[in-house]
């Protein structure tokens, strides 16, 4: 009978539950580099956050915007309903703010190019008369 060549201290029972290849064949395992690799993760964790604090940012710029259209609309509106207009204003139709020189304001159907180089008021604001009772503005 022959003697085994192998020591057999130098032989793993289990080889597959070793933390090493076992054999010249064996996949390379190299221990992980535990810094690095937090270190990228927190990088992409950063990156995505900034992306998602943009997105917000742009969308409260976006809401500001919109509140600022709203309050410049209710502001119009309190002057078109404070000035003097000899007539009923239809929904639909499109008036012309004026500021006179006593500071009191006139709503009119006469638009600033029309009164030619003889305006008798100021020119504020052209407004669009909506359903909602409220006005739309459309130049200042």
């Amino acid at each position: 009978m022959k003697k085994n060549p192998i020591d057999k201290d130098k032989i793993a029972l289990n080889p597959h539950s070793l933390e090493y290849g076992h054999s010249v064949g064996s996949a390379v395992v190299k221990p992980l580099d535990k810094g690095r690799i937090k270190g990228l993760a927190v990088s992409a964790m950063y990156e995505q956050t900034d992306l998602q604090l943009q997105q917000i940012k742009e969308q409260v710029d976006l809401l500001a915007q919109q509140a600022k259209t709203i309050q410049d609309r209710v502001e119009i509106s309190e002057k078109i309903y404070l000035a003097d207009c000899g007539f009923k204003p239809l929904i639909g139709k499109i008036y012309h703010l004026y500021e006179k020189s006593d500071k009191n304001w006139i709503l009119s159907m006469i638009a600033p190019e029309e009164w030619g180089d003889n305006c008798p008021y100021h020119f504020v604001s052209t407004a669009k008369l909506l359903a909602d009772h409220t006005w739309e503005i459309i130049e200042s």
